[in-house]
């Protein structure tokens, strides 16, 4: 049965939205190294200043809070791993997970996390995929402990600041080539990417990925959007897709665990309280940065302005591409077979997790494992 990306896309990953930008210099920042803490820079939160002063008073958290619920997750991670910011240009930093043993002669795996997320939401993985090689996990621009920069207000614009950001960071770390995943906005990104720097990625791993399909024309009569969705989406639009979270201050917390229950079964193997809730809470209620840009990046009701399937015939013929939905997601399971049919003489596999939705990885998290582990073990 086709399955249609709609308004569930993006906003799920904190709270399925029920709670309701210049690009970087080509100068290089300096060398990857382990630092104290410190603040990010803030960057323009929606509203006007005087809601933008009060809101952080509202909310009860703080980047130490952040960092906080994130070491509790990881707290449950037995192998060795470094944790570090990685210094790029305009004074931003991102910050990077690297789980490495001597693993020199295997091309490192590389994750990217998706809206609204964070190195965190891979505690079920890290284990199991770092068992052979070198795996790197780092928070996107705007999103988790990195740096929160002004987004270009630009769709295009946009994304190339992200993209610069990844490279900036593979050059930093000093990578030559990497199988590059990707979940979610993630995902689109991680195609990005492999379009514009092909050279080096040796294999492109997409999960249940955002902003591929184009909207319909005929999206409205497909799924009828009623009356009073439009009119409070039209009076939200001025907003970020978030801002109900920040806007519920002392209350955010509560409604995250009360709205998106599911994410504490999904890691109940490893928690049995509100560790990961209050992480993805934390996430979110930071100033906005990538979730403005994200906003930016997106027309009515969750769909990518500029499609990833319009452009990924253009991507380089010798990137071998997966894509890795859950059974049970309610993302369009089609774009495998659409990229397939777009990259005739390339490489194009789909891969199904039964039991799985959205959150693959969390969801079903030893097959996710062992799939991936057989990709990689595909490409060396």
């Amino acid at each position: 049965m086709t399955r249609r990306a709609g308004p569930v896309m993006a906003g799920r990953v904190a709270l399925a939205l029920s709670l309701a930008a210049a690009a970087p210099a080509p100068a290089r920042g300096r060398r990857a190294s382990a630092m104290a803490e410190d603040g990010h820079p803030e960057a323009p939160s929606e509203g006007s200043g005087w809601l933008s002063s009060w809101l952080p008073a509202w909310c009860p958290t703080s980047l130490p809070h952040l960092k906080e619920a994130e070491e509790k997750i990881l707290k449950c991670i037995t192998s060795t791993y470094n944790k570090q910011y990685v210094f790029i240009s305009n004074g931003n930093k991102i910050w990077t997970l690297t789980f490495s043993h001597d693993f020199s002669y295997k091309t490192p795996l590389v994750l990217l996390h998706g809206f609204g997320g964070g190195v965190g939401l891979w505690a079920l993985n890290f284990e199991d995929l770092c068992e052979n090689r070198t795996v790197y996990a780092f928070d996107l621009l705007g999103f988790g402990r990195s740096s929160r920069p002004q987004f270009d207000t630009d769709a295009e614009e946009a994304e190339n600041q992200f993209v610069e950001a990844v490279e900036e960071w593979r050059q930093e770390v000093g990578l030559d080539r990497m199988i590059l995943l990707g979940h979610n906005l993630g995902g689109f990104l991680a195609a990005a990417y492999s379009l514009k720097y092909p050279s080096r990625v040796k294999h492109l791993i997409l999960v249940e990925p955002w902003g591929f399909p184009e909207r319909p024309d005929n999206a409205e009569q497909e799924r009828p959007i009623p009356i009073w969705i439009k009119a409070l989406g039209a009076m939200l639009s001025p907003f970020n897709p978030l801002a109900g979270l920040r806007l519920a201050g002392p209350f955010g917390l509560s409604l995250v665990q009360r709205l998106r229950p599911d994410f504490k079964r999904k890691y109940s193997s490893m928690f049995d309280d509100n560790t990961v809730t209050e992480y993805i809470y934390h996430c979110n209620v930071q100033s906005p940065s990538g979730e403005t840009a994200f906003k930016n990046m997106t027309i009515p009701y969750g769909w990518a302005k500029r499609p990833m399937l319009q452009r990924i015939a253009h991507m380089h013929q010798d990137i071998p591409i997966t894509v890795i939905y859950g059974a049970r997601s309610c993302i369009d399971g089609n774009s495998g077979s659409t990229i397939q049919s777009l990259r005739p003489n390339s490489y194009v596999k789909t891969i199904a997790i039964l039991g799985a939705g959205h959150y693959v990885y969390a969801d079903q998290p030893e097959d996710f494992n062992q799939k991936v582990k057989e990709i990689c073990d595909s490409v060396d």
